[in-house]
């Protein structure tokens, strides 16, 4: 199939911005933070040039552009946001309201550390926070990906009703120029589709309540209808992976392999640092070294059984969490401890590193320390920083 792709160069904000245009939503509300605030700009001067019709709602806070997100959406409309770090923490309120009513809403998230002290660069401790709450969240390695994620959360969000994070890292990605290829608008429109809300706060031939009363049973009810509905999701994933495959050439998949058939160490990882990583992989594979990379991409719903088995063949892990969670192992090292329940019955030993916080530089030296503690087998139950 020939397709119709431009070749440009963007940053990871205009890339999210670009992908946001061609899907070109009803309502975007927002309100500014750093490294998010590209997105929303680019986006603006679109708007100011004619290039969208989208009506942007500029609200006095992120707890205020959420909730005006949850009513656009609820009234049938198609409601984008974006926001980072504190900003994230702020509409913390409203994102269970928002997966509760099954609301397809698309937030771009340039993940960023979290405060005190202030730090405006990129981790994954803004997003970590939000993990548990019934939002669909998809990591990006770079801008490219960061582009296409938008337009597959999209068409993910709407069919499944509900809420999509497509995560950049923040500085890394968000403000990292790059060369991307970007498909042309009418194949993105025509891929998309329009939305068509099944039950919207505005009809009134067919009235229905938002956010009712749910007592003890009934509500508990509710929540596994709708974890049993958020299961689904890794299903409708791969089948919009692929479709969108035919029109973009780039496969996607709930995770990454990369060298890892043959490996005999493995890290598991997601976000811009897969790409050094694999660099580095590449140099100790020159060298004979077995070494492998598991990139996670669609880490909530976390693929468990599929994670458990890609690495069933691998004795020694390294989980690179790029985030503390204090008093407890860090999130992604215990998703993938618990994956590992559905690996072959053999002995693995796991080790939990943490890398990159506030922004700092992970180098290829990092990634092959890593290896070199693997290969030596410098594992135990310690949490290891790697600085």
């Amino acid at each position: 199939m020939i397709r119709n792709t431009k070749v440009k160069a963007m940053t990871g904000g205009y890339a999210m911005a670009e992908a946001l245009r061609q899907v070109h939503p009803d309502v975007m509300a927002v309100y500014p933070i750093t490294p998010q605030t590209p997105i929303i700009e680019t986006y603006a001067r679109m708007k100011a040039g004619g290039e969208v019709t989208t009506e942007i709602v500029q609200a006095e806070s992120e707890h205020s552009a959420m909730s005006a997100t949850v009513g656009a959406s609820a009234s049938g409309a198609r409601a984008v946001t974006a926001t980072s770090s504190q900003g994230l923490l702020y509409m913390t309120e409203i994102l269970p309201i928002a997966s509760g009513l099954r609301l397809p809403i698309v937030m771009c998230v340039s993940s960023r550390s979290l405060s005190a002290p202030l730090n405006i660069h990129g981790e994954h401790g803004d997003v970590m926070v939000a993990r548990n709450l019934g939002w669909v969240q998809i990591f990006s390695q770079n801008v490219q990906e960061a582009y296409d994620n938008v337009i597959i959360s999209t068409k993910l969000a709407e069919t499944m009703d509900i809420p999509v994070m497509p995560i950049m890292d923040g500085f890394h990605v968000s403000h990292t120029t790059e060369r991307i290829e970007v498909c042309t608008d009418r194949e993105v429109r025509r891929f998309i589709g329009t939305r068509s809300a099944k039950k919207t706060l505005l009809n009134l031939s067919d009235p229905v309540t938002f956010g009712p009363v749910a007592l003890q049973n009934s509500y508990f009810e509710f929540k596994i209808d709708q974890e049993k509905e958020f299961e689904n999701v890794k299903k409708e994933y791969k089948k919009i992976c692929a479709e969108y495959e035919k029109i973009s050439g780039r496969k996607y998949g709930m995770f990454e392999s990369y060298r890892l058939n043959d490996a005999k160490y493995a890290i598991v990882m997601m976000g811009a640092t897969v790409g050094t990583a694999k660099e580095a992989i590449d140099l100790l594979r020159a060298k004979g070294e077995k070494v492998g990379l598991l990139n996670m991409r669609l880490y909530r719903p976390f693929p468990y059984e599929e994670v458990g088995e890609e690495l069933a063949h691998i004795r020694k892990i390294a989980v690179l969490d790029r985030v503390m969670s204090f008093g407890a192992y860090p999130p992604l090292y215990q998703d993938v401890v618990s994956s590992m329940q559905h690996a072959a019955s053999r002995k693995y030993e796991i080790a939990s590193y943490i890398y990159g916080l506030g922004g700092r530089d992970t180098t290829q030296s990092h990634i092959k320390k890593v290896f070199k503690d693997l290969e030596e087998g410098e594992i135990s139950e310690k949490i290891k920083y790697s600085k």
